[in-house]
């Protein structure tokens, strides 16, 4: 059954107490609450409230439309605010099935890209139901609540978009899983930090440039990874035990890294890192960060120098996937809830086992099989991809008394 309704829009300078007046005087009047949304750019309100008559359709001028038109008026004079008023019906037809959050990341992000996206969503005979800003630097982040649309068509009509464009958007079903408890899973070298260890390592030993072309074999996906761990360290025989510490000192970590973490440990999620560096560099990572779980190789030492062998098994492309599972086994969290983030070949098993895959500034080959590419340098632009604005983040610092320019 339709019932007539009233959509009323007040846009001006926002205040406090507009949308608290506006309530006051249509509680006067006969009618209930079909829809709002409210937004303010740059300081300008536009309200926007949708009411239905409750007793059937009104009649006459005088108690029910005509004096509540007359005080939704007086209202928009008092406030100096510009007022629109519109007649229609609303149905109580359920919402376009298909309910989407399509995230788009540009540094910076044009008109041009958002005219893109969004004809491309409309040519797929989907609609956007709501617009919202997630962050405005040090990337610009918008959110569109999209319904109607396939998510596996739209995801890759926009993929191709966002190419164009060059901006990152990623496309992920909504519902309540998007506010339960996760468990992130991260890759370590070129993602959690911006260093190859094992570079680190052979720039002491005197081997690096023989150590980074067969890394670059291995991340491209041109030579297997263990078989490529093997000779790496291989080269780094005889080394010094007390390299460790002074790699530790030299790797920096990814801009972003540490609001990530801090803020998802906030939110109660679980986060694990995944590696296939050494624990004598990851476990100064999981005591500095509070990281969760991790699983890394482990370098062989034998009377302080290092054997040039890795000690048990490797932790290659699906000993990655393998142990996202085991944490989301401990964690309690379903495979569903899980999300993992990397840069390299290696880690596409890891995307496949998980709920969401994020490739991260990462080769070719890994950003077509993720779910979605993230290729600004700031690693905490994810927690946008989770629904998180950046205000969420600064007001959470605020309250910690941490500075908002930490990372």
């Amino acid at each position: 059954m339709n019932q007539r309704t009233l959509l009323i829009t007040l846009t001006g300078p926002d205040r406090p107490g507009v949308t608290s007046r506006l309530f006051s005087v249509l509680s006067g009047f006969p009618v209930v609450v079909a829809d709002v949304e409210q937004v303010v750019i740059r300081g300008r309100l536009t309200l926007g409230v949708l009411v239905a008559y409750a007793g059937g359709p009104p009649t006459g001028t005088g108690g029910t439309i005509g004096g509540l038109w007359t005080a939704v008026e007086q209202v928009a004079a008092d406030l100096d605010m510009d007022l629109e008023i519109a007649t229609g019906t609303h149905s109580k037809e359920k919402r376009r099935r298909g309910r989407l959050h399509v995230t788009v990341l540009g540094a910076p992000l044009l008109p041009a890209a958002m005219a893109g996206i969004a004809g491309r969503i409309a040519a797929s005979g989907a609609n956007i139901d709501r617009i919202e800003r997630l962050s405005s630097y040090p990337v610009t982040c918008i959110e569109l609540a999209v319904s109607g649309a396939d998510p596996e068509s739209l995801r890759a009509e926009l993929a191709a978009e966002a190419a164009a464009q060059q901006v990152d958007v990623a496309v992920q079903r909504s519902g309540l899983h998007r506010r339960a408890k996760r468990l992130i899973v991260m890759d370590v070298d070129s993602t959690l930090i911006q260093n190859e260890v094992i570079e680190l390592l052979a720039r002491h030993a005197g081997c690096l440039d023989e150590v980074a072309r067969v890394t670059d074999e291995a991340m491209r996906g041109e030579l297997d990874f263990a078989e490529s761990l093997v000779r790496r360290v291989a080269l780094l025989e005889g080394l010094s035990e007390e390299v460790f510490e002074k790699v530790a000192k030299e790797v920096v970590l990814t801009p972003g890294a540490r609001t990530l973490v801090r803020t998802l440990k906030r939110l109660d999620y679980r986060f694990a890192i995944v590696s296939g560096g050494f624990t004598q560099i990851t476990d100064s990572l999981v005591a500095d960060l509070g990281i969760d779980y991790s699983a890394a190789n482990t370098l062989e030492v034998v009377n302080g120098r290092l054997t040039g062998r890795v000690v048990g098994e490797i932790v290659d492309r699906p000993g990655k996937a393998r142990a996202l599972e085991r944490f989301a086994a401990e964690a309690g969290i379903p495979l569903s809830q899980t999300v993992a983030i990397g840069d390299g070949a290696n880690d596409l098993d890891m995307f496949a086992a998980a709920g969401l895959g994020i490739a991260f500034n990462a080769k070719p080959i890994v950003r077509q099989a993720a779910d979605t590419a993230v290729n600004v340098p700031y690693l905490d632009s994810i927690l946008y991809l989770l629904g998180i604005s950046r205000e969420e983040v600064e007001a959470a610092d605020a309250e910690d008394g941490m500075p908002p320019t930490m990372n």
